[in-house]
């Protein structure tokens, strides 16, 4: 969130940004289709939170033609199998926050979360702190997701 709000590009989206860039640690893209992209959430709830964007900039599912729409979700389901596979998380927490009022962080570019969970991986740290503790770098985590999308 932090980086979202003190970004001093305030009329560039992130997500534009990133889809603009090659594929690589750096822009945190995983993986492309050909409506829409997975990329690894920069400030991530745990390890293995991924986000399915479509390419087109719109502010709401509603505004995607059908064939984006079905790729996001097909996406969104092959996300899950990867992370089964590399971190075999006990539940998954998925959806989207669509506008302001349902605490969009990119109100702009409609995009899904795809969080794996585990029981207790909430801690203190998150609550007192404010801050969130992964076991593992976001690079480590990067790697990780993509080499799960080369291997099929």
């Amino acid at each position: 969130m932090e980086y979202i709000e003190n970004s001093n590009k305030e009329d560039e989206c992130i997500f534009c940004s990133a889809q603009a860039q090659e594929d690589s640690a750096e822009n945190l893209i995983a993986f492309r289709g050909k409506h829409a992209y997975v990329i690894l959430n920069r400030y991530p709830y745990t390890s293995g939170h991924l986000m399915v964007v479509p390419f087109d900039h719109k502010p709401n599912l509603e505004e995607l033609d059908p064939l984006t729409r079905a790729e996001m979700m097909e996406l969104t389901a092959r996300c899950m199998t990867i992370l089964r596979k590399i971190y075999n998380p006990q539940a998954f927490n998925m959806g989207a926050n669509i506008g302001e009022a349902a605490g969009a962080g990119v109100k702009s570019h409609v995009h899904l979360h795809i969080v794996p969970r585990w029981a207790g991986d909430t801690n203190f740290m998150s609550i007192l702190g404010e801050t969130r503790v992964l076991p593992e770098a976001l690079e480590s985590t990067y790697r990780r997701v993509r080499n799960g999308f080369l291997e099929g």
